[in-house]
């Protein structure tokens, strides 16, 4: 009988159950997989925001690892969403910062935090004009500004937005009148006509004419013509790079000569549909008043210059002193007609958005801004800005297109009353009568108000348009053209009515006055390209090829006419009794050019940059007409070498050079061609014709040399990040006047002169990170510039039309003086010294020393601090320079002086600073004031530290996820500390009104 043995025999049953069991634990397991799978699988919407710690990051990318569609870009408030599977992993990426690695792991909101990254701030791609260059791998000197800076400050031009930021770059605003002008040099002046020192101006790959607008028998009101540059709204701006060496500039040929300056306008990004509305009002005072006499220094001045001339009885008309203006009045001149308070509006909005292939922006913005003087003078601009770009789906046809409009209105008065604001006595008569018309004191002064009914009014409309479409023929190799057109109408009117005289002269309207200036100009501009780039894996080589062809017309017409019956028809040119056409032109200039560049990059080390450009231009005579530039740039990133991998505290180290030479043509339309203008006489019923210029067949280009070494450093991942560079430019074959003798006929006839002018200099920059994390970050920005302008050589110099303005070794900019002594004790004149020894004061002979009226150093150094949502800019320009006191008249005359003139010589013995008063007649005090205001001793330190613009940002916590609301505070030119005694120091026109302080308030709203 067999026993069944649960020990022994059930070990099989046990087998079995347990792979039973096994068996079907696994079935299950297989099915929950599968379903786990599925679902892991299965898409859904996430969504989150993307921040620096303090505020959020708009244009972020959000994309799923090892996926190449459905990306994400935040919007303006740092908002993403996606659709995503539970095991994605998503990549976050934004210059600036480290890339993030996220996995999704099922969640459906997640909220970003990037860290910076300083070291890819070498990545960012940086314009060079016709191609794009990363900032690593630049070979050529390049500023950069973005709109983060340009959007703190309150300014209405863009050279305005772009003073203290750039090393090499000098600006100097011309006026405080709203639509006034700048004076730009990039590296120094490199031709001796001032106004051939202009750089190349190109906005969205379109040249923009920086010839100045406008005309000077219509234009009083500003020392320098109006800029061109008013028609460009800052606010449509998204970067400005400035190049400055032959490498980054000599594939503009000709026109690169004085330096490019390229604009880029805002485009609009993919994403949902953003508009933006900003809002902001403000006021503007004038930065500095001089320091003049009170009424009881001034009349005390006066009492002593009759004294001095021996005058014991007061003529008739000597209104101040002898009783007949009151001797306790007291009227700060300055403050009465330059103290107003100009009121400054500005409304801008703008929408943008699109697709990943198709983006659009439109903005729209009105500023007005009224002046510091009596009255109600109003600048008004108004335009629109609008772009396009699509790219087709197989990312091989792009277009890009842009448009923009501005409408100007200017109404100023037509005479600056700046000079009589410093000029008038502090006892002078009340402007008004108690009827509120205008106080002419019984004819005993010439009521500065007057000239308010003179007007100067100027109304420009501007128009730029691009265009650029290229197509990817196969891979690397491109197509390309850019078009383009400006078209540009002013039109200035300038009144001198009848009104602005003493009624009791009864000045009727015939000696009424209107001056007309119509200037027209247009130009459009095509360059086909061809552009190919190969990875060769050790190496890159990137070669373009293109062509210009441009057109530019402009049409001018300048004229007058005196004589109304009525001042309710001065603005009808048909009503006069006598009109004039006093200038009549229209000038056609051609300009073509073939150019191109070949760049090598050997494992991202060496770097080989080649550009060549071969010009044709329709101002220069035949067989001159064409010209070939070039240029070379090399540079080496040390810091990629094997043996710098392992370096902790060098992130980055280039050295960089470059040779070349570029032209300039900036000489004006037939000048090399025989020309005859109208006489405006006429012979028996017909107007004249006379010769105005001889013909010169070898009439050429200007050539400049130049070249340029630096050094650029980053240390600790480049949060400390220097350059040093040092550049030397020489231009040669100047074009100017060369002097003829008068029995030809003509002064001058204009020709190439063997003259060399040379610019040398170092530059600095400094950008560090001085603190990031914990939600505060401070960033610090330093540019200095050192820089030599000299003239090297000019033959015949000692016998030229020239031999007062110039001389050898010495900048271009000087000003030729007498060498100030003393005060003679015994006399109480002036002394200067008697160079020849010939007993007597003389010019030329006696005015001979040179003074630099060029800065020596200037810069800027801004930092920003920002915590949470508040943001706080500020920007400290500096300028290390000598410039010329005001000059005042006489002292003792009818005319208000500096405060420090009282302390003038009185009597034989004194040792005084000042010399004697006079009346006007004691001759030599008279030649005395001449020759000091001609001398040494009217040049003074001007340096000066202005905190030259602030701005304080937040943004409110509305806690709404598509809104965002900004509250701002800005100032321009709000504190100036300097030793110059005369006003503003960076101000040098006399007689014109400086430069505003302004502050403004503003709103930004964003949905």
């Amino acid at each position: 009988m067999n026993y069944f043995s649960f020990y022994k025999d059930g070990k099989a049953l046990y087998c079995l159950i347990f792979t039973g069991m096994l068996l079907s634990f696994s079935s299950l397991s297989a099915k929950n997989s599968k379903r786990n799978y599925q679902s892991s699988n299965q898409q859904y919407q996430l969504q989150g925001t993307v921040t620096d710690g303090t505020a959020p990051l708009p244009g972020v990318t959000v994309a799923i690892k090892s996926r190449t569609a459905g990306n994400a870009i935040t919007d303006y408030n740092g908002h993403y969403q996606l659709s995503v599977s539970a095991n994605d992993t998503l990549v976050v990426s934004f210059i600036g910062f480290k890339k993030a690695f996220i996995p999704v792991q099922g969640r459906s909101r997640i909220d970003i935090q990037l860290q910076y990254d300083t070291t890819t701030l070498q990545e960012v791609k940086i314009n060079a004009g016709y191609y794009t260059v990363k900032e690593s791998e630049r070979t050529g000197s390049i500023s950069r500004i973005t709109s983060k800076d340009i959007e703190t400050q309150p300014v209405t031009n863009v050279l305005a937005a772009m003073q203290g930021r750039m090393a090499g770059v000098s600006i100097t605003q011309t006026t405080g009148v709203p639509g006034g002008g700048f004076d730009i040099k990039i590296r120094g002046q490199n031709s001796l006509r001032s106004e051939a020192n202009a750089p190349l101006y190109i906005i969205d790959g379109v040249p923009y004419a920086s010839d100045p607008i406008g005309s000077g028998i219509t234009n009083l009101t500003f020392p320098t013509l109006s800029s061109p540059l008013n028609s460009i709204n800052p606010d449509f701006i998204e970067s400005i790079e400035v190049l400055k060496d032959a490498d980054a500039t000599s594939i503009y040929g000709s026109r690169g000569a004085n330096g490019v300056v390229l604009i880029t306008t805002k485009k609009g990004k993919a994403g949902r549909t953003k508009f933006t509305v900003t809002a902001s009002t403000g006021a503007g005072t004038v930065t500095r008043f001089m320091k003049l006499m009170n009424t009881e220094q001034y009349l005390s001045m006066r009492r002593q210059a009759f004294k001095n001339d021996g005058i014991t009885a007061y003529s008739p008309w000597d209104y101040d002193v002898n009783g007949t203006w009151d001797q306790n009045r007291y009227t700060d001149w300055q403050k009465e007609l330059l103290g107003g308070t100009a009121q400054i509006t500005d409304l801008q909005a703008t929408a943008s958005g699109g697709s990943e292939n198709t983006q659009f922006m439109l903005s729209g913005s009105y500023h007005t801004e009224s002046t510091v003087f009596p009255g109600t003078f109003l600048y008004k601009k108004g335009g629109s800005q609008f772009s396009f770009n699509h790219i087709s789906d197989d990312k091989k046809f792009r277009l890009a297109f842009s448009a923009g409009v501005t409408l100007q209105d200017n109404d100023q008065p037509s005479f600056d009353l700046t000079y009589d604001a410093r000029s008038l006595p502090p006892n002078a008569p009340a402007l008004y009568n108690a009827d509120g018309t205008l106080n002419w004191e019984n004819s005993t002064w010439t009521n500065p108000l007057g000239n308010l009914n003179t007007k100067f009014e100027s109304r420009t409309n501007d128009l730029t348009a691009s265009a650029g479409l290229s197509y990817e023929i196969i891979q690397g190799l491109s197509a390309k053209a850019n078009l383009g057109y400006t078209n540009l109408a002013n039109n200035e009117t300038r009144i001198v009515p009848s009104t602005i005289y003493d009624p009791a002269y009864n000045v009727s309207s015939e000696r009424s006055a209107l001056f007309l200036n119509d200037v027209s100009r247009s130009s459009w501009i095509a360059e086909p390209q061809i552009s190919w780039k190969k990875d060769l894996k050790t190496s890159i080589i990137d070669i373009l090829l293109g062509a210009t062809f441009q057109s530019q017309q402009s049409l001018r017409i300048q004229q007058s006419g005196t004589g109304f019956t009525s001042n309710s028809l001065i603005y009808n040119l048909a009503a006069a009794k006598t009109t004039r056409v006093l200038l009549n032109d229209e000038t056609l200039y051609k300009y073509q050019a073939f150019f191109g560049r070949v760049n090598y990059n050997y494992k991202q080390r060496y770097i080989l940059n080649l550009t060549a450009r071969r010009d044709g231009s329709s101002r220069f005579g035949p067989g001159r007409q064409f010209a070939g530039f070039g240029a070379a740039g090399l540079a080496w990133l040390f810091s990629n070498e094997s043996f710098m991998q392992d370096n902790s505290w060098l992130s980055f180290g280039k050295i960089r050079t470059s040779y070349g030479t570029t032209g300039n043509d900036q000489i004006g339309d037939y000048q090399f061609l025989d020309t005859y203008s109208n006489t405006g006489v006429l012979y028996n019923g017909t107007p004249g014709l006379a010769p105005s210029r001889l013909f010169n067949a070898d009439f050429g280009w200007e050539t400049n040399r130049k070249i340029e070494a630096a050094l650029e450093l980053g240390f600790l991942k480049d949060r400390i990040f220097t350059t040093a560079s040092w550049y030397q430019n020489r231009s040669s074959n100047q074009l100017t006047g060369i002097p003829l003798p008068g029995s030809t006929g003509f002064t001058s006839y204009q020709a190439n002169l063997d003259a060399v002018v040379q610019n040398r200099g170092l530059e600095f920059t400094l950008r560090t990170v001085n603190f990031s994390g914990h939600g505060f970050n401070w960033t610090t920005n330093l540019n200095l510039t050192f820089a030599k302008n000299k003239l090297l050589k000019f033959p015949g110099l000692e016998s030229s039309a020239y031999s007062q303005q110039y001389r050898i070794g010495e900048p271009l900019n000087i000003r030729l003086l007498y060498s100030f002594k003393e005060v003679y004790p015994q006399t109480g004149v002036y002394a200067f010294e008697d160079l020849n020894n010939d007993g007597a004061i003389t010019f030329p002979e006696d005015r001979q020393n040179a003074v630099d009226l060029n800065p020596q150093y200037y810069g800027g150094l801004q930092n920003q601090f920002t915590y949470k949502g508040v943001t706080l800019d500020f920007l400290f320009q500096f300028v290390k320079q000598q410039n010329r006191t005001y000059p005042m008249g006489t002292a003792g005359m009818m005319s208000n002086q500096q405060e420090r003139i009282s302390n003038s010589w009185s009597v034989p013995g004194d040792i005084a600073p000042y010399q004697i008063y006079t009346t006007g007649y004691n001759y030599a005090a008279l030649m005395g004031t001449y020759l000091y205001n001609e001398s040494t001793a009217s040049v003074t330190d001007a340096s000066y530290i202005r905190l030259k613009n602030i701005s304080l940002s937040y943004d409110l916590p509305l806690g709404l996820k598509e809104t965002q609301c900004r509250v701002m505070v800005q100032g321009q030119n709000l504190l100036t500390f300097t030793k110059y005694i005369d006003g503003d120091p960076e101000f040098t026109s006399y007689g014109f009104l400086p430069p505003l302080k302004v502050v403004t308030m503003g709103i930004q709203l964003t949905f």
